[in-house]
């Protein structure tokens, strides 16, 4: 079957977030190891699984995703990735519906190329700094909140941009911090430079040290950017090596999540399940 490595979240090649997308024949997904054993394999932060639903249902595809230790309930970079190839293969047009475990959730692709993400949002807990944050982050945080739980990450800010570009956390202390792992935040140093607000994101709980483009954690980054700077319409950006832009856009409930894709590897994948 085809496989496909797509940067997600950039419009050139070797940036933004790496996904593999194998898109599957209508019927059940393979078995569970066999998915995870294939993501082990690709070695990236997420291996995006989809296969076509039958006409007339709440979904088109069906979607689950895989890091290379464990599925996730949620993944927005890897989604993108596969609407992208649903999309510049002609298997789709127009909007996508993708049925997930954490609900049904869509993808257009815009005029330009982009693929604009339909996301629940995240609700916002504000809850007392964990111990062993500060420590492990190598940084004292400014306000904490949890997610909820298809999301399960920490959502930490911090003073300003270059604390947010400078870090260099304690991976192993953080894996034990959270659910699924700690996004840190700040506002964007110069409002002029085409984002809003910075981010970066660690999962060593899941296999996943940094994420180089977390378009889920944008589910959560969307409201509390939002409140804080009085606009629904912003542009984040994830500081990891590879870098990334997501435009987001709150619509209340819903959270609309844009960013530009691109295929840098198409192949075959010899291992049948």
């Amino acid at each position: 079957m085809r496989i496909r490595i797509v940067d997600a979240f950039t419009d050139r090649p070797f940036a933004g977030n790496p996904a593999g997308v194998l898109i599957l024949q209508p019927g059940p997904f393979p078995d569970d190891d066999w998915l995870q054993r294939v993501a082990t394999e690709v070695n990236l932060s997420e291996t995006a699984f989809a296969h076509p639903l039958p006409p007339g249902g709440a979904a088109d595809w069906a979607l689950r995703w895989f890091t290379p230790a464990t599925e996730v309930d949620m993944c927005g970079h890897a989604t993108l990735a596969t609407a992208h190839v649903l999309h510049t293969t002609g298997l789709a047009t127009g909007a996508i519906r993708f049925a997930a475990r954490c609900g049904v959730l869509g993808a257009t692709a815009d005029d330009d190329g982009a693929v604009t993400l339909d996301f629940p949002t995240s609700s916002l807990t504000p809850v007392t700094i964990p111990d062993g944050v500060a420590a492990a982050l190598g940084a004292v945080p400014l306000s904490v909140h949890d997610t909820p739980e298809h999301i399960g990450d920490l959502l930490v800010e911090l003073a300003d941009e270059r604390t947010v570009r400078e870090l260099s956390p304690d991976l192993p202390s953080l894996a034990a911090l959270s659910r699924r792992g700690i996004v840190v935040t700040a506002a964007a140093e110069d409002p002029a430079g085409g984002y809003d607000f910075v981010s970066r994101g660690f999962f060593p709980g899941v296999g996943i040290d940094e994420d180089p483009v977390t378009g889920s954690a944008h589910t959560a980054l969307a409201p509390f950017w939002s409140a804080r700077l009085g606009r629904a319409e912003l542009t984040g950006r994830q500081g990891s090596a590879r870098t990334g832009l997501v435009r987001t856009s709150l619509r209340g409930d819903r959270t609309l999540l844009t960013g530009h894709a691109v295929t840098v590897i198409d192949g075959d994948l010899l291992a049948a399940p």
